[in-house]
């Protein structure tokens, strides 16, 4: 498998900077329609003059996504479950705001409970906005030491989130894309991949995985959703889940037919046109039928291979969308609210600990300091939390790069700009153009998000202050270094003081994959090829972790011949792949589960002693990589 290139130290900027420019369908749309949420946001708070008005814009990030099913659901369940918070605060607040010892007390305890709840349940999305929003409006009581400015207070922190939470009720009603289209659309990119990869008339060998801006676990997803979405036709659903299944399929096939030199050119160049004409189909949000399939003469004379990959190419694309569902492999269950572990997995404690005790200590820091205008520090610490030490790390890293390229940003515009600015529909300008520029950064894919929400919320901590143009370059600096101090705590409490390694989640994940191979292998060709996308999707998962895992501090010494582990499970894994979806030999498969039911049983149990227990689930993932490669090889 090719090596990602974050992964060499010279090419990161490339790297980074081709995430950045990089237009992918649909993600100019999304930056514009979430643009525009926070401009018609910023028009209702400058008009009303609620404080906190770049807080308040700043929301509409969390609560919009690419899909309309989502972007509905969240605002109305953020809305209703901050209502009821706030009511609760109301019925403690007149207790507490003459006591600070208790009115900590009240922020700490409420802080973990929704960290907990929203790492160990299905409020894992806005667990931490929860969190952040109730922790605020308890530190504002700090400033309203007088009973009516309390309530004020709290009704103000109930603004923060009902009004860019109805904006985008209604933004998303008129304009937002169902997730049907979404998928359809994901579908077109991976073909049109698949057709550039056939083109290349040179094979290339040792390359199997098709690199994409979208994964099948994309598709997945929005295939789940799409299942929910009432107005969808069932006709079309069915559709679109055989579609993946299709599409993934010939994926699968093109990185096979890759390393055949044998398969002559012109018709790779025909199949090529044919996947384009699909592909073009599918970005339209259709779904292309009666696909006419490339003729192959002289069929006979290849090699059995080949012909055989070129035959079942064929095949797919005449039956083209296909008849399985994509969930058909998987029995429909309703998921609980809880996680099946959130009674005795300590790490959701842990990170809800961690959090709030970094939050705590940034409000004793500003209040005592007497330095209000660093309380940016307090949001940061919820904005940046993340369960394991490695997922910290990177979005701490991403967090300062796109703070300090928005506060640059936002300098820029008071110094030269806002000077300018003598209406309200001028800023409000201003503030478009900054947040399209943080959402088209954020739709960038999961490795640059971060960077792209960081840079919207510090280019509005500068521009926004107030519900008149402000150009208070002390206000700016106090905001940003309200956020960098965040950072630096979050960073301390999660890498330094109580570091949680991700290492044993891919440890897991790597089990999870070969009790999936071992099932596949013991499945018909049809029940394998249907299991596909939900094995794409699992190795996009661990992919994703083992590329956190080189943010791992807590393994720093450990590090890089664990990370080479890793790939290497990884690589050969992905080798496997064809083999385990395209085999029909079932002496072939049997050889393969017999090497990974052997692998790594006859370890011996792990050591108390820290040191012990990491050599030793070290030597079981080094077991298992090795597996995998001599599994791969002997199927050839």
């Amino acid at each position: 498998m090719a090596r990602p290139a974050a992964d060499g130290r010279g090419d990161w900027l490339r790297h980074y900077g081709a995430l950045i420019l990089r237009a992918h369908p649909g993600r100019m749309e999304f930056a514009l329609r979430l643009a525009t949420i926070c401009t018609l946001t910023a028009a209702i708070v400058s008009y009303y003059g609620t404080p906190d008005p770049a807080l308040t814009i700043y929301l509409a990030f969390f609560l919009l996504k690419p899909d309309r099913t989502t972007s509905l659901v969240l605002p109305v369940a953020l809305t209703l479950i901050i209502t009821l918070l706030i009511g609760m605060i109301f019925a403690i607040a007149n207790r507490v705001i003459d006591a600070p010892a208790w009115r900590i007390a009240a922020m700490a305890t409420s802080s973990i409970l929704l960290l907990w709840l929203g790492a160990a349940s299905k409020l894992k999305p806005l667990g931490p906005i929860l969190a952040m929003v109730v922790v605020y409006a308890l530190a504002l009581l700090d400033r309203a030491a007088i009973g009516e400015l309390a309530t004020r207070a709290l009704l103000y922190a109930w603004l923060f989130v009902a009004i860019p939470a109805a904006v985008s009720l209604i933004v998303n009603l008129v304009a937002g894309p169902t997730p049907a289209h979404l998928a359809w659309v994901d579908l077109g990119v991976h073909l049109r991949n698949a057709s550039s990869a056939l083109a290349d008339a040179l094979p290339r060998p040792g390359v199997r995985r098709l690199r994409s801006p979208v994964r099948m676990a994309d598709v997945q997803e929005k295939f789940a959703l799409a299942a929910k979405d009432s107005s969808l036709d069932p006709s079309e659903l069915s559709a679109l889940g055989a579609a993946a299944q299709s599409v993934a399929l010939l994926s699968l096939l093109v990185d096979a037919m890759r390393e055949e030199a044998s398969i002559p050119e012109q018709w790779r160049r025909k199949a090529a046109s044919v996947l384009d004409a699909m592909a073009d189909c599918l970005l339209r949000g259709k779904c292309p039928i009666e696909v006419e399939p490339p003729a192959m003469p002289g069929l006979q004379a290849l090699p059995h291979d080949a012909a055989a990959l070129v035959q079942q190419f064929n095949a797919v694309l005449a039956a083209f969308p296909g008849q399985a569902p994509l969930d058909e492999s998987e029995p429909k269950q309703r998921a609980p609210f809880l996680a099946p572990d959130a009674e005795r997995n300590p790490l959701y404690l842990q990170y809800a600990l961690k959090t709030t005790a970094a939050a705590i200590f940034c409000y004793f820091l500003y209040t005592m300091l007497d330095w209000p205008g660093i309380h940016t520090c307090l949001i940061t610490c919820y904005i940046v939390a993340l369960p394991t030490t490695a997922e910290t790390v990177q979005k701490l890293t991403l967090r300062i790069a796109g703070c300090l390229a928005g506060a640059a940003a936002g300098l820029c515009a008071i110094v030269y700009v806002v000077p300018m600015i003598d209406s309200l529909n001028a800023l409000l300008a201003v503030v478009f153009a900054g947040t399209l520029c943080g959402a088209w950064i954020a739709a960038g894919g999961s490795r640059i998000a971060y960077a792209g929400f960081q840079f919207a919320f510090a280019f509005l901590l500068c521009v926004v202050q107030g519900d008149n143009p402000g150009f208070d370059l002390t206000i700016a600096r106090d905001r940003v270094i309200g956020i960098l101090v965040g950072d630096a705590t979050v960073y301390l409490a999660f890498a330094v003081l109580w570091p949680v390694s991700i290492a044993p989640q891919v440890d897991a994940a790597f089990a999870a994959l070969r009790a999936r191979i071992l099932r596949l292998t013991a499945l018909p060709p049809a029940a394998r090829q249907r299991e596909l996308v939900a094995f794409d999707a699992q190795l996009a998962g661990i992919e994703n972790d083992i590329a956190l895992h080189r943010h791992d501090s807590s393994e720093q010494a450990t590090a890089n011949p664990w990370h080479a582990t890793y790939r290497r499970s990884l690589a050969a894994a992905d080798k496997l792949k064809p083999i385990v979806f395209l085999e029909e030999d079932a002496g072939i498969l049997h050889a393969i589960a017999d090497r990974l039911n052997a692998a790594s049983t006859d370890s011996a149990a792990a050591s108390d002693h820290a040191d012990a227990w990491l050599e030793h689930r070290h030597k079981r993932a080094a077991s298992l990589a090795s597996v995998l490669e001599k599994s791969c090889a002997s199927s050839r």
